[in-house]
């Protein structure tokens, strides 16, 4: 059963929160999570060298944070739109969704996006409700908190299934009623647009 938490957390910041001053391209900089009590999930902050040492003498003890290198953001990327949802947009949906019939999906997607090196994990946390991983979108710096189910292995096959249909149909399960074909057929191999799936998932931090 998924845990009642918004799990995905706003992109990364373009400034320092303690220093205000504006990230240079290429910096090295610290994420760092918040409990928020607010919203019972997680606030996201980020900081230059510097601001994160100075806050750290201080400042409340954070759930997880990392080192990152900040990425400019580029215009022409907001510009370019695909009609077809990437792997990891379907990912971004399914979290912000949080059903709990799509917490086996949202592991094997995330297992499979930092096999792609489009997501690495930046930490785990064992918690009451289970293992939560922490990944980080290398580009965007988008930060994802999923939770390991820890599948076993003899539903992998069919939870694979499912990420073919949701990659192939934009983050959806058709209806029965749909026409033929509109899914994925299970026997052909996974379009280069949303790369392999993983045969099977790590449950531990690579």
């Amino acid at each position: 059963m998924a845990i009642a938490e918004p799990w995905h957390v706003r992109s990364r910041g373009r400034e320092c929160a303690a220093a205000q001053r504006p990230f240079v391209d290429g910096e090295t900089i610290v994420t760092a999570l918040f409990p928020d009590p607010e919203s019972s999930g997680y606030l996201r902050r980020d900081y230059c060298v510097e601001g994160w040492a100075a806050y750290q003498e201080t400042g409340d003890q954070p759930f997880s944070f990392w080192r990152t290198t900040y990425t400019a953001v580029q215009n022409n990327d907001a510009a370019i739109a695909a009609e077809k949802l990437s792997a990891g947009e379907i990912l971004q949906r399914l979290v912000e969704e949080n059903e709990d019939h799509t917490e086996n999906a949202r592991f094997i997607l995330a297992v499979m996006l930092e096999r792609q090196k489009l997501l690495r994990e930046t930490d785990s946390q064992r918690t009451p409700g289970g293992i939560l991983r922490v990944y980080e979108h290398r580009k965007t710096g988008e930060v994802f908190i999923v939770k390991d189910p820890d599948i076993p292995l003899s539903e992998i096959e069919a939870v694979q299934n499912e990420v073919f249909i949701l990659l192939e149909n934009n983050g959806r399960t058709p209806s029965p009623q749909e026409a033929p074909g509109e899914g994925l057929d299970p026997t052909e191999e996974p379009s280069q647009a949303t790369g392999e799936i993983p045969e099977a998932a790590d449950n531990g931090p690579t």
